[in-house]
């Protein structure tokens, strides 16, 4: 029976048997029987590499942190999370950049500080939904043709990936074929300083179902 470690665009954590491409965590959120109790525990929600130094884990042990895996970057992008500064150094600058030039209401200036980054993120993350029925992950509308390559939005209760000129619906074991872009408002999932961070020319990661949608 596989793990309840999947973590969806809409911030769920779900069990599925289809297998992820990036590993990411939110601290301790499992119980002695391996359950979901929780849906955070710190601030620091972030986006790591399956492999790093050789490192090897076994999943969901007492005492340290639930691993969480994402179907690709994007993915975990939507739910909240952000590049890991140890196992994906380049991509976390290049994403720390991309927030800062997107992002200067908050008058970090030229630098910011992971952890301001990660309190700004949480505070786009977990509150009461106005657009998504019956969960916590906030969402807020835009208009279509505002947004970037790389967000994700909720339509025809599913999640939809924005890609150039069309939408690919989301699941856990990849992207179904391309519809078009729909206009005017909508509900996107994706938090909005990281969509200004894509708008910005931060270029995530898409998972190999998304290749010939390109």
């Amino acid at each position: 029976m596989p793990k309840q470690n999947r973590v969806t665009p809409d911030g769920q954590i779900i069990a599925t048997p289809a297998r992820g491409t990036f590993m990411g965590n939110r601290g301790i959120l499992h119980n002695d029987q391996q359950e979901i109790v929780k849906p955070f525990a710190h601030k620091a929600w972030i986006i790591c590499q399956l492999s790093f130094k050789g490192r090897r884990r076994a999943l969901m042990q007492a005492g340290n942190y639930t691993e969480l895996f994402f179907l690709d970057e994007v993915t975990a992008l939507a739910a909240g999370h952000r590049p890991c500064f140890e196992c994906r150094r380049a991509a976390a600058e290049a994403f720390r950049n991309a927030w800062l030039a997107g992002n200067p209401q908050f008058g970090f200036g030229d630098s910011v500080k992971v952890g301001e980054m990660d309190v700004v993120l949480h505070a786009e993350r977990l509150t009461e939904a106005h657009y998504v029925k019956n969960r916590k992950k906030r969402t807020y509308t835009a208009v279509m043709q505002t947004l970037p390559n790389g967000t994700f939005i909720w339509w025809q209760e599913r999640p939809y990936l924005v890609w150039h000129d069309a939408l690919l619906p989301w699941t856990p074991a990849g992207y179904e074929a391309p519809v078009s872009r729909n206009e005017g408002q909508v509900a996107v999932l994706t938090p909005p300083s990281t969509v200004a961070a894509l708008a910005h020319g931060y270029v995530p990661l898409l998972h190999e179902s998304a290749d010939v949608k390109r």
